[in-house]
């Protein structure tokens, strides 16, 4: 070691500071997005028109697509989401996300049964979207609607997850 010079002890001081500060950065990215992911929730969803309210007649179960209001001009189909849209009566619909609440393969709806019905494992919903039987652990998922001027409209942006309310 030499009088005023820079010793091993402070060199690898140096990088193990340096090194625990990109460390600490690193994992504070995920953690802020977390607990800032509510604030900035509301700002991907948007209202998204699936047809006119007379394209859905009363007791029947019809698959709508809507185009992601937040898709780049290079996501092509896959920006075109498909949702199973089943008019009670009147304006009150249900509009169920494609996806099966076990795995998340698309359902299919099997007019004469009466069911939703999901290829890969068996799971099987009834018409209002309850669980009926096979592995999925709660009902179809839900998209929020609403109908203004003879459209129906979901709220486009996110798809329905179990931390959405039943």
């Amino acid at each position: 070691m030499s009088e005023g010079g820079v010793s091993r002890r402070g060199v690898l001081l140096t990088i193990g500071i340096a090194l625990n500060a990109i460390a600490a950065a690193l994992l504070a990215v995920p953690l802020l997005g977390f607990i800032l992911s509510p604030a900035r929730r509301w700002t991907w969803q948007k209202w998204v028109p699936l047809g006119a309210v007379a394209d859905f007649p009363a007791n029947q179960t019809r698959l709508a697509t809507y185009r992601n209001p937040f898709s780049r001009p290079w996501d092509g189909d896959t920006a075109n989401i498909p949702c199973w849209v089943r008019r009670i009566s009147g304006d009150q619909f249900q509009v169920f996300a494609i996806n099966c609440t076990h795995l998340g393969c698309p359902v299919r709806w099997f007019e004469g049964a009466g069911l939703f019905m999901c290829p890969c494992h068996g799971g099987v919903f009834y018409s209002n979207g309850d669980h009926a039987s096979g592995p999925p652990p709660r009902p179809l998922y839900q998209y929020e609607y609403k109908v203004q001027d003879g459209q129906l409209l979901v709220l486009g942006g996110q798809l329905p997850t179990l931390s959405e309310r039943v």
